[in-house]
C-alpha cells in the first residue's frame, strides 16, 4: 500500500495540476511517435503533467548515476508508464481509494492493472521494442532502477 502522505501528494497534486504548456507539448511531441502522442494526449491533465514529472527527475537522475545521455526509448517509458490509465476512467479520489482498498471491483482491478493495458495500448501503437521491454520491467536493470526512482 501506498503512504498516507503519498497519497495526500497524489491528491493535491491532481487537484492544482495545470495543462502543459505549449513549450511542454512540444518537448512530449519531440520524443514520443505520434501513435503514442495520441495515447498520450488522452491522459487527464493530472497524468500528463506527473509524466512530465517522472521524465524530468528520470533525466536528472540518469544524467546523475549514469553519466550517459538518456536513451529515447528509455525517456519514453518515462513517459508512457502510467498511459494504462487513460483506459481506467476512475477519478483522482477514486484512484485513492483504490490504492487503499485494493481490487474489489472490476473497475478497481482495472486500475490496478494499468500497467500491463498500458503495455497493450503501446504495443497496438508500435511503441519500440526497448520502450515496452523496460515498462514491462524487463531489460536494462540501471535505467529499470531510475525509472522506479523517478516515478
Amino acid at each position: 500500500m501506498t503512504s498516507p502522505w503519498h497519497l495526500a501528494k497524489r491528491l493535491a497534486g491532481a487537484v492544482v495540476a495545470k495543462r502543459l504548456s505549449t513549450v511542454e507539448v512540444n518537448e512530449v511531441a519531440a520524443i514520443l511517435a505520434p501513435a503514442e502522442l495520441q495515447l498520450f494526449r488522452q491522459l487527464s491533465t493530472a497524468d500528463q503533467r506527473h509524466a512530465l514529472q517522472v521524465l524530468g527527475r528520470f533525466d536528472a537522475f540518469v544524467a546523475e548515476a549514469l553519466h550517459v545521455a538518456q536513451p529515447v526509448a528509455a525517456r519514453r517509458a518515462a513517459l508512457l508508464h502510467d498511459i494504462g490509465k487513460a483506459q481506467t476512467p476512475l477519478s483522482t479520489v477514486m484512484r485513492v481509494v483504490a490504492t487503499i482498498v485494493g481490487p474489489r471491483t472490476a473497475a478497481f482491478r482495472r486500475y490496478h492493472e494499468h500497467e500491463a493495458i498500458g503495455v497493450t495500448m503501446l504495443e497496438h501503437a508500435g511503441s519500440d521494442v526497448t520502450t515496452l521491454m523496460l515498462l514491462r520491467g524487463q531489460g536494462d536493470t540501471q535505467l529499470l532502477a531510475v525509472l522506479r526512482r523517478a516515478d
